[in-house]
């Protein structure tokens, strides 16, 4: 039986993209404050952990005085992304302090910024990138990348601390085409990617802007003591048991399969059904939310496909009848599958 709770790692893919503008000393200064092997660079699936990588963003900043990598043309001095978490904390909303952090990124950057709007109960959050103009050399093409997929890991991790939880996205949307690494994105961000698209962007549930911030100064000091993990490790891959528990639900209904029952589950990890129960409620995880939680996202993938029917999605979830299955999108999402499906159509051809 593999760990449960083996620690998360980083790609050496975004190592590499981190020292882009460091001097060769600088590198080497960078790669030993973070305990990086040198050698570990030019191996294609080579992965550090977390925590090293969180060392390594750190030194660049000091050594840059840049908290986004030299990445713009103007530098997100150190100590910006502190002052701005200071700032989000005293909004009411989620929605109202993701405007802040978007109006404060207005203010570090002149060539990335990100807009966010809302339609038929969808949630979006999208990049303009303008790194480097219309020259697309191959060094300028992997800094935008790199802009577009660091912005994103902050954006998303604000948005999961503000909301108090990790918060699904049920599309992320690339603006350049599928790179070698590209598995690492359904990881770090959601399972439903699309590639070449006109905007960098990610989409989640509206409804999560209308909840209030409960961050309070302990809270504030916890998150920015352990920045930068605590901003980007909302997106590494979860190794946790409620995570297995849901992949191995989306597993089973991905064959086509009826979920897993608790006990089943339970007996594939040699546990009995009240161990395994008690396991998820110390993750803070139920078997009822879990269950939920993938056919959710599942419904989601599948409408935003467009490939099948609503009756079919139902019946792949594993509901009884379509009926059943509009009562339970209305109550995830707060509208009914057919409009949800428009709208997320809608938003997608604004973009393009």
């Amino acid at each position: 039986m593999s760990t449960l709770h083996a620690a998360p790692t980083v790609s050496m893919v975004f190592v590499r993209s981190a020292l882009h503008a460091l001097s060769p000393a600088q590198c080497e200064q960078a790669l030993t404050e973070a305990s990086i092997d040198r050698a570990c660079l030019d191996q294609a699936d080579a992965r550090v952990p977390a925590a090293a990588f969180a060392r390594l963003w750190l030194t660049v900043a000091r050594l840059l005085d840049d908290e986004f990598f030299g990445l713009d043309a103007r530098r997100m001095k150190l100590g910006s992304f502190a002052m701005l978490c200071h700032a989000l904390a005293g909004q009411a909303t989620v929605g109202a302090a993701m405007h802040q952090a978007l109006r404060g990124f207005g203010l570090f950057f002149d060539d990335i910024g990100a807009t966010l709007r809302t339609s038929g109960g969808v949630a979006s959050l999208a990049i303009a990138n303008r790194i480097g103009g219309r020259c697309l050399a191959n060094e300028v093409a992997d800094a935008r990348r790199f802009a577009d997929e660091t912005l994103l890991v902050m954006l998303h991790g604000l948005l999961c601390w503000l909301a108090g939880r990790r918060v699904p996205l049920t599309r992320t949307d690339w603006a350049h085409p599928r790179p070698p690494h590209a598995d690492e994105y359904r990881r770090m961000f959601s399972p439903l990617l699309r590639f070449d698209a006109a905007a960098t962007s990610i989409s989640f549930d509206a409804r999560v802007l209308q909840a209030a911030v409960t961050v309070n100064p302990a809270g504030l000091k916890a998150f920015l003591r352990d920045a930068p993990q605590s901003v980007f490790l909302k997106q590494v891959s979860a190794t946790g048991l409620s995570d297995r528990v849901r992949r191995q639900c989306r597993l089973t209904l991905d064959r086509g399969d009826a979920l897993p029952t608790l006990t089943l589950l339970a007996r594939d990890l040699g546990w009995s059904t009240a161990t395994l129960r008690r396991r998820l409620e110390q993750e803070g995880a139920s078997w009822g939310d879990l269950k939920r939680e993938v056919r959710r996202d599942l419904a989601l993938q599948h409408l935003s496909d467009g490939h099948l029917s609503v009756g079919e999605i139902a019946g792949r979830l594993g509901f009884n009848d379509a009926s059943t299955f509009y009562r339970a999108f209305r109550q995830w999402t707060g509208s009914a599958p057919g409009a949800w499906r428009l709208a997320t159509a809608a938003m997608s051809g604004a973009a393009a």
